[in-house]
C-alpha cells in the first residue's frame, strides 16, 4: 500500500501557495479534455506563478508522439483557449519542461523511466501528481500501471468522472484505487466546485450573519439547480450511450452543488471539516423514486451517429430530492439539466417563502411577482443577484420586481481569479481536497440513486431548443422554475 500523505492547510493566508516541486503526469493528453483545459490551464498557472518552482509535466497516450510533437499540441491548445494569450518567454519555459511517453498498459510501459528522466534533470525526487483524463474503462489498468511501476509513494492521483455507473462499479473502481493509494491521495475531480461562483455559495453563508438566521425550511420555500445546455452530443456519442444525463450530470455535478448549498456551518473553513459536513447531507438525502425523475429524449437523438436504434438513453434528467433533516425537512429541491434545451445557463436558486400576509390591494401587483430569490450564476466570472419587490415609482402603490446584482467581473482583484481546472489542479498538487469528492460521498450518492437506475421512470421526448416536456414542469408543481419561458 502506498504511504500516506501529510494533511495541509494551503488555505490559512489570503494568497494561494506555490506547490512544492513537482512531475505531473498527464495521462489522455492528447484527448478533448486536456486540449480544451488542461493545457491552456497548466500554462497559465505558469504565467500566474503558481507553478512550482522546479517541473516537469509528462504527457502520456496511446499514440505515438514526439516531445516535440506534444509541445506542438499543448501550444495550439494554449492558443485556441480563450483569454490565456501567449507570451514567447513564459511558453519557452514552460514547453522546455514537457516530455512524452506512450501509454500502453497492455505491453511494454516507460513510466517508470520518464519520471526518473524528469526527477534525474532536477537532481532529486519529486512530489508526483497522476492527472487520469482517461475514459472510465483505461482508469483501472492505468492506475495498476503506477503502482507496478513504484510511482505511488509520494504522489497524489487525480480522476475524471463519472466514477463509477451505479454502486458496484463505484465500489469496484475505489477497492481497486485503494490497493495502489491511500485515500488522501485520491482527489476525485467535479470542475463546477472549481468556479469561483460556487466558492462564493460558502462566503455569502459564512462571512455574513443575514444568511445563516433565514438558511432553512422555516424561511426557503425551494431550492433550484438548473443546468440547461443548449450544446449537443459533439463527439461524445459513444460515453453519452454508455450514460446519460443522470449518470453525466445529476449524480456528480449537481449533487455536489446541493451538498454546498445544504451542508450545516463547518467547525472552520478546512478541508476535512468542509468534506464531513457535505457528506452529512448526502447520507441525509432520501432515496430516489421513480415519480421524483422525468428522463426525456429530444426529438432527432436516436438518428445521431453512433447512436443504438431504439436507444433509451436519456438526454435530459430532472429530480426532485428531499433532505430528510431538521434545517431541510419539507424543502424540496429541484435540479434539471439537459442537452439542446432553450437556453444555456448555470444557476442556483435560493427561493424564499413569500411574507406571510399581503396587505397590498388587489391590483398593485404584488400576486403577479415573482418570490424573493437569492440566485448564484455559475457561468464565467459569474454573477450573485437578490430579487425582491419593490415599490415603482409615481402615485400608488404599485410593486414591481427588482433586483441587486454582483459580477464577480467587477471586483478589484477579478483578473486573478483562476478557471475551474486551474484551480483544482493546483489544489490537488498543494494538497487541498475542499474542492473534491470521497469514496463514501460517491457510494452515497449511487445508493440514493439506485432504485431510480434500476427501475427508470418512462423516458419522454421533448423537440429541441424546448425547455423539456410537459412532466419537467409537473415535477416543481405549484412552484416555477427560475428559468423558463413561463417565468419571466
Amino acid at each position: 500500500m502506498a504511504t500516506t500523505t501529510p494533511d495541509i492547510d494551503p488555505r490559512e493566508g489570503r494568497d494561494l501557495p506555490v506547490p512544492p516541486d513537482h512531475v505531473i503526469v498527464l495521462f489522455g493528453a492528447t484527448g478533448d479534455l486536456a486540449q480544451r483545459k488542461l493545457w491552456p490551464g497548466l500554462y497559465h498557472l505558469e504565467v500566474a506563478g503558481l507553478m512550482p518552482a522546479e517541473f516537469a509535466v509528462i504527457g502520456s497516450s496511446r499514440g505515438d508522439y514526439s516531445d516535440d510533437d506534444l509541445r506542438a499540441l499543448a501550444r495550439k491548445a494554449v492558443e485556441d483557449a480563450e483569454g490565456v494569450p501567449v507570451d514567447e518567454a513564459a511558453w519557452a519555459r514552460f514547453a522546455h519542461r514537457l516530455s512524452y511517453t506512450i501509454t500502453d498498459t497492455s505491453g511494454p510501459c516507460h513510466l517508470d523511466a520518464a519520471v526518473e528522466a524528469a526527477e534525474q534533470r532536477a537532481g532529486r525526487r519529486l512530489r508526483r501528481l497522476h492527472y487520469l483524463s482517461v475514459p472510465p474503462a483505461a482508469m483501472g489498468p492505468i492506475v495498476r500501471e503506477i503502482g507496478r511501476a513504484g510511482l505511488a509513494p509520494h504522489s497524489r492521483v487525480v480522476l475524471e468522472k463519472p466514477f463509477g455507473t451505479d454502486l458496484a462499479s463505484a465500489r469496484e473502481l475505489n477497492a481497486l484505487l485503494h490497493e495502489v493509494f491511500e485515500e488522501d491521495q485520491v482527489f476525485r475531480i467535479d470542475h463546477f466546485l472549481g468556479k469561483e461562483a460556487v466558492q462564493n455559495i460558502l462566503a455569502l453563508r459564512f462571512a455574513n450573519g443575514m444568511w445563516e438566521p433565514v438558511w432553512n425550511r422555516g424561511h426557503i420555500e425551494h431550492v433550484q439547480i438548473d443546468v440547461p445546455e443548449t450544446l449537443g452530443l459533439t463527439t461524445r456519442t459513444a460515453f453519452y450511450e454508455a450514460t446519460g444525463a443522470y449518470r453525466d450530470m445529476v449524480v456528480t455535478h449537481l449533487f455536489q452543488l446541493l451538498g454546498f448549498v445544504a451542508m450545516e456551518p463547518p467547525t472552520a473553513l478546512r478541508a476535512r471539516e468542509l468534506v464531513v459536513e457535505k457528506n452529512k447531507v448526502f447520507q441525509a438525502m432520501r432515496v430516489l423514486e421513480s415519480d421524483d425523475l422525468v428522463r426525456a429524449q429530444y426529438t432527432g437523438y436516436r438518428d445521431e451517429p453512433g447512436v443504438r436504434p431504439g436507444s433509451e438513453t436519456e438526454t435530459l434528467a430532472a429530480a426532485r430530492v428531499w433532505v430528510d433533516n431538521w434545517r431541510w425537512a419539507g424543502v424540496p429541491f429541484y435540479l434539471r439539466t439537459g442537452k439542446l434545451m432553450a437556453e444555456g445557463r448555470r444557476l442556483v436558486t435560493i427561493v424564499f417563502r413569500d411574507a406571510p400576509t399581503r396587505m397590498f390591494p388587489r391590483g398593485s401587483g404584488v400576486e403577479e411577482q415573482d418570490p424573493n430569490h437569492l440566485t448564484f450564476d455559475l457561468g464565467d466570472p459569474g454573477v450573485l443577484s437578490l430579487g425582491f419587490q419593490a415599490k415603482a415609482p409615481g402615485p400608488g402603490m404599485d410593486v414591481e420586481h427588482a433586483d441587486l446584482t454582483y459580477s464577480f467581473a467587477s471586483a478589484p482583484r477579478h483578473e486573478q481569479s483562476l478557471e475551474a481546472y486551474e484551480r483544482l489542479i493546483h489544489d490537488a498538487m498543494v494538497g487541498d481536497h475542499t474542492l473534491f469528492t470521497t469514496a463514501d460521498g460517491v457510494e452515497r450518492l449511487w445508493e440514493v440513486s439506485a432504485r431510480i437506475i434500476s427501475d427508470p421512470p418512462p423516458l419522454r421526448r421533448y423537440p429541441p431548443g424546448s425547455w423539456g416536456p410537459p412532466e419537467v414542469d409537473e415535477l416543481i408543481g405549484a412552484h416555477r422554475w427560475h428559468l423558463s419561458g413561463r417565468h419571466q
